[in-house]
This record gives structure tokens, C-alpha cells and sequence, in this order.
């Protein structure tokens, strides 16, 4: 069968992260949601997102299709039930759809025409970008179960101080020394090729993937994710990072999302509770407002190639766009639009030119090419975003 993931209705409250992705390459728990469905389906998928994205993330339609919601993180019964659907039948949870069963010569759905089955079984749905740290402590411990179900991991070096070790699964080429891991609240997953420097102490859940570092000394506290070559340091909670991004050095990072491609300057800090303790409310791209979240803490969601220097301070709940560039003194607005060059005393316009060349540099690092797909990406997105820009 072919598997195809949408979009959904969550885009634009995912935003900034859907900027640059389709919801279904959102990380989150160890894998990003199209990884998990492809591990549960045994099969691969392609896409449906929107237009100038459709270049770099494409869908392959054939004769039979399944749709998959991307918002809705699958399990042994749900991925059964997708597996198992036949022609003119359709999932549902409650008024939403899951999944459905289509073919190439279907011109429009419509769903009155269809059998619906109903899941009505829990499962993880990322409809906010909050959702994306909120829901990781339960989205770890289901892949944790999933990844190392009647595997054995390597053994823990001698020099490891850690409780639970049951909970603790070691991927083939991890380095760890003299770090002390606490898997009694919940699994630690250290993937293949990563890196734990000594003097580290994490609290699970805690997922460490592949060919990621934790940098000597860091505090780290569950439910965190260190995505494909990131890096962490200082003290970091309950905080997800997708792949390539830094949190390298000291300063407090808690109840946040970094996109691709960012980096933390040293000593940098985010605020995740309010000082009148009260509702976090964060900026909405839907609305153009602030929406409440329903949390108490809540901290910096940053989106792609975005960055901050030495001793930058965030407010609780800031929104961060896509390749901007934070810095100076006090606290910038608790709403950056992409492409915005500087901080409290103001922003200008973060020229593409320049961006770009940027990025290049950054990307060549870590043997990544920048290319004409990702440049007409971020094109669009500079575009996109001019009207919350005030230059």
C-alpha cells in the first residue's frame, strides 16, 4: 500500500516549525512522527504539504492510496487499523479524521459517502507547537518501548553512576564516562554515534539521537530531546531540539522548541513562568494574536536558522521566526517575525543576501549542502513574513 502523510488542519497553529516542514517531519518523543509511522506501517511515505515545500518534500501518488493525518503519532492499534483499511472506508477520532483510503481516480472525498471507523483508543495528536514539549515526556516513553521491544542494548561503561538501569538503552558507538543517569522517572534512549562528556546528570525521559552531544557538565532534566547532531549544555528542560540546532553552553533552556539549524549563545537564558505565575499565552500565526496555551510554563519556541548571541535574555513565551538574528541587551518582544536582525532596541530586516550566506557557512560544517530547494524555501518564507516585519 501507499502511505501518504497531510498536513491537517495543524499547520498553521505549528508554525513557525511548519515554515520550513511538513507537520509529519515535526520531532518529537525519539523520532520525528513520519519516522514513527513508517516504523509502525513498514513502509515508507511521501507527502502532502503546501506548494513550495512540495519540491523537497513530495508525495508519489499510485493507484491506491492511504492518507494519514501527520497531527495523530501512531501505536500498534492505530497503525493496525490504518494497515487494514480497505476502499470507500475511513478513521476517525470523535469529528476529526485519521485516515482514509483513496485512489488516483478520485476527483473529491466526501466522507458522507464513505464507512467510518471510529478509534476511540488515546492517543498523542500535535495540534500546537506547545504540544511538541508538553506531550514529549508520554511521546518518549512510547517510542522507547516501540525502539527497544526484544532488543539488548549495549552495555553501561563501569564508570556510568545510574539508577534504573533497565530503563537506560545504549545504541551501538554511544560514548559516555563518569555521567550519572536517573532513569527511576522515566526511559533514557542514547542513540547511535552520540556523545554524553563526563560530569553530565540527566533525569529520564530522556532521548539522545543519533550522533548527538551532551557537553561536559550539563544538567539536563526529563522530558527533553536532543534531535541528530545537536548539541546541549548548561541546564535544559523539558525542552525538544530538532536536528543540527546548539544549546552548547551555560544558561537555562526549559519548556521549549528549537528548529533546525539554530544556536544558543552562551550564557543565555529563557524565562518559562510567569512572575504572577498566571496562563502563558503565545504569539498565534492563525490569528495574529496571542492565544492562551492552558500551561503554566511555557518557554522560547524558535523556528529554523534562527539564533541569539552571548547573555541574550527571552521573556516567557517567546515566538521566535524563521532566520532571525537575536542580540544585545534586555529582552527582545516576545514575538521576533523571521528575518529580523537585532533585539530590545529594535530590529531591522535580515536580508536574504546575507542569511543565506550564512547559513551556507553553517551548513558546510556539518557537511550539508545549502542548495536552490532549501534557498526557494527560505525565499518564500522572507516573503511570507514581511507583514509582521517593521523595519
Amino acid at each position: 500500500m501507499n502511505y501518504i502523510l497531510f498536513d491537517g488542519p495543524a499547520r498553521n497553529a505549528l508554525l513557525p516549525f511548519t515554515f520550513t516542514r511538513p507537520v509529519a517531519d515535526i520531532l518529537v518523543g525519539i523520532m520525528t512522527i513520519r519516522q514513527k509511522w513508517e516504523a509502525y506501517l513498514g513502509s515508507t511515505t511521501t507527502t502532502v504539504t503546501e506548494e513550495y515545500l512540495s519540491e523537497k518534500f513530495p508525495m508519489v501518488e499510485l493507484e491506491e492510496n492511504v492518507m494519514i493525518n501527520a497531527s495523530f503519532l501512531p501505536n500498534t492499534v492505530l497503525a493496525e487499523m490504518v494497515s487494514n483499511l480497505e476502499p470507500n472506508q475511513a478513521i476517525f477520532k470523535g469529528d476529526d479524521v485519521i485516515a482514509f483510503y483513496t485512489n488516483d481516480e478520485q476527483e473529491s472525498v466526501d466522507f458522507d459517502t464513505y464507512e467510518i471507523l471510529e478509534y476511540n483508543e488515546n492517543c498523542i495528536i500535535i495540534e500546537n507547537t506547545w504540544d511538541i514539549f508538553s506531550k514529549n515526556d508520554t511521546a518518549i516513553r512510547e517510542d522507547f518501548e516501540f525502539l527497544t521491544a526484544d532488543r539488548k542494548s549495549q552495555p553501561i561503561p563501569k564508570s556510568v553512576n545510574v539508577i534504573a538501569p533497565e530503563n537506560v538503552f545504549i545504541e551501538e558507538g554511544a560514548k559516555l564516562e563518569f555521567v550519572t543517569l536517573n532513569a527511576s522517572a522515566g526511559p533514557i534512549y542514547i542513540g547511535k554515534d552520540s556523545e554524553i562528556m563526563e560530569g553530565s546528570i540527566i533525569r529520564g525521559p530522556f532521548a539522545l539521537c543519533e550522533n548527538a552531544q551532551v557537553k561536559m557538565g550539563a544538567k539536563v532534566y526529563g522530558a527533553t530531546t536532543v534531535g541528530p547532531y545537536s548539541r546541549i549544555g548548561g541546564e535544559v528542560k523539558n525542552s525538544v531540539l530538532f536536528a543540527y540546532s546548539n544549546k552548547g553552553h551555560d544558561g537555562f533552556l526549559g519548556d521549549s522548541v528549537l528548529g533546525e539549524w539554530c544556536n544558543i549563545g552562551a550564557d543565555s537564558n529563557n524565562s518559562n513562568l510567569k512572575n504572577n505565575y498566571e496562563e502563558v499565552k503565545l504569539w498565534s500565526y492563525e490569528t495574529e494574536g496571542f492565544a492562551k496555551t492552558g500551561l503554566q510554563f511555557c518557554g522560547l519556541m524558535m523556528g529554523d536558522h534562527s539564533k541569539c548571541g552571548i547573555n541574550t535574555m527571552f521573556n516567557t513565551g517567546t515566538v521566535v521566526g524563521v532566520s532571525a538574528n537575536i542580540f544585545g541587551s534586555g529582552f527582545p518582544r516576545n514575538f521576533v517575525p523571521s528575518f529580523s536582525w537585532g533585539g530590545a532596541a529594535g530590529f531591522t530586516t535580515y536580508v536574504t543576501k546575507k542569511a543565506f550566506e550564512t547559513a551556507r557557512l553553517v551548513m558546510s560544517r556539518r557537511n550539508v549542502e545549502f542548495d536552490e530547494t532549501e534557498a526557494a524555501i527560505l525565499e518564500h518564507i522572507f516573503e511570507e513574513s514581511k507583514k509582521w516585519r517593521k523595519d
